[in-house]
C-alpha cells in the first residue's frame, strides 16, 4: 500500500513538473526580452516629445522657452550693441558667465566619462545584480555603461562648442565698427543663440543620463524615469499665457522707448 502511494506520489510530481517547468522557462523568456521592449519604448517617448519640440520650436517659437529666449537675447544684442563702447563691460561680464557655466558642465561631463571608463575596464565581476530584473547577460553591464558613456560624451561636445561661440561673440558684440549695422548685429544673434543652443543639448544629454542609470537597475525603472522626465520636461520647456504676455509687453515698452 506504501509502495503504491509512493509511485502515485512520483508520477504526479512529475506530471506536475512537466506542466510548471514550461512556464518557469517562459517566465524567465519574458524577463529577459523586456530590455527589448521597454528601453525602445522609453525611448521612444523621449524621442517623439522633442520632435514635437522642435517643430513647435520653428512654427510657433514663442510657445517654447528656447524660442521666447532666443527673442530675448536677440533683443539684448540690439540694445547693448548700439553702443558697444558704453555697454562693453556688461557684455562681457554677461558671456563670462555664461562660459562659466559651460565650462562647469564640460567639466563634469568628462570627469564622469572617464570615472565610468576606469570602472568598466576594470570591473572583474559580471555577476548580475540582485535588484536588476530584465537581461542579466554579461554583456548587458558593458552596454549601459557604455550608453552612459556615449551620453556624457556628446554633453561635453555640445558644451565645448557652446564655450567656442560664446567666445568668439564677447570679441564680436564690443567692435565698436559693429554699431548701428543691422547685418552685423544679426550675425552676432546667430552666434549668441548658437551658443545657447549647444548648451541645452548638453542639457538635455544630462537629462538623459537619469533614465541611462536607472537603466542599470532594470528596463522598468528606466521606462518609467522616461515617462516622468518627459512630463517635468514638457513643464519647463513651454511657457503660459501670461509667460508671453509678459514677454510681449516688454517688447513693446523697449520698442517705444528706442522711438522715444
Amino acid at each position: 500500500m506504501i509502495g503504491v502511494d509512493l509511485v502515485t506520489l512520483t508520477d504526479s510530481y512529475t506530471f506536475a513538473r512537466k506542466i510548471i517547468s514550461p512556464k518557469i522557462k517562459g517566465f524567465v523568456m519574458e524577463e529577459k526580452q523586456l530590455d527589448f521592449v521597454l528601453v525602445p519604448l522609453g525611448m521612444g517617448v523621449l524621442l517623439a516629445y522633442h520632435v514635437w519640440l522642435l517643430l513647435t520650436i520653428i512654427r510657433r517659437p514663442k510657445r517654447t522657452v528656447i524660442g521666447l529666449n532666443a527673442e530675448s537675447r536677440k533683443l539684448w544684442v540690439f540694445c547693448l550693441m548700439a553702443d558697444p563702447l558704453k555697454n562693453g563691460v556688461l557684455v562681457v561680464q554677461t558671456i563670462r558667465n555664461n562660459i562659466m557655466a559651460s565650462t562647469l558642465l564640460a567639466t563634469i561631463a568628462i570627469t564622469l566619462s572617464s570615472l565610468i571608463s576606469v570602472y568598466v575596464s576594470n570591473k572583474s565581476s559580471t555577476s548580475s545584480v540582485a535588484l536588476v530584473y530584465g537581461n542579466k547577460t554579461s554583456v548587458m553591464p558593458s552596454v549601459k555603461f557604455f550608453a552612459i558613456l556615449v551620453c556624457f560624451l556628446v554633453a561635453f561636445l555640445c558644451n565645448v562648442q557652446s564655450i567656442r561661440y560664446y567666445a568668439h561673440v564677447s570679441f564680436l558684440a564690443t567692435v565698436p565698427t559693429f554699431a548701428g549695422k543691422k547685418d552685423a548685429i544679426e550675425y552676432v544673434t546667430a552666434n549668441l543663440n548658437r551658443a545657447s543652443f549647444f548648451w541645452s543639448l548638453g542639457l538635455r544629454a544630462y537629462y538623459l543620463s537619469f533614465p541611462l542609470f536607472l537603466w542599470v537597475f532594470g528596463p522598468i525603472p528606466m521606462f518609467l524615469c522616461c515617462c516622468v522626465m518627459t512630463f517635468i520636461v514638457y513643464f519647463l520647456d513651454t511657457t503660459t499665457s501670461f509667460t508671453r504676455g509678459l514677454h510681449a509687453s516688454s517688447i513693446k515698452e523697449e520698442t517705444i522707448a528706442g522711438d522715444v
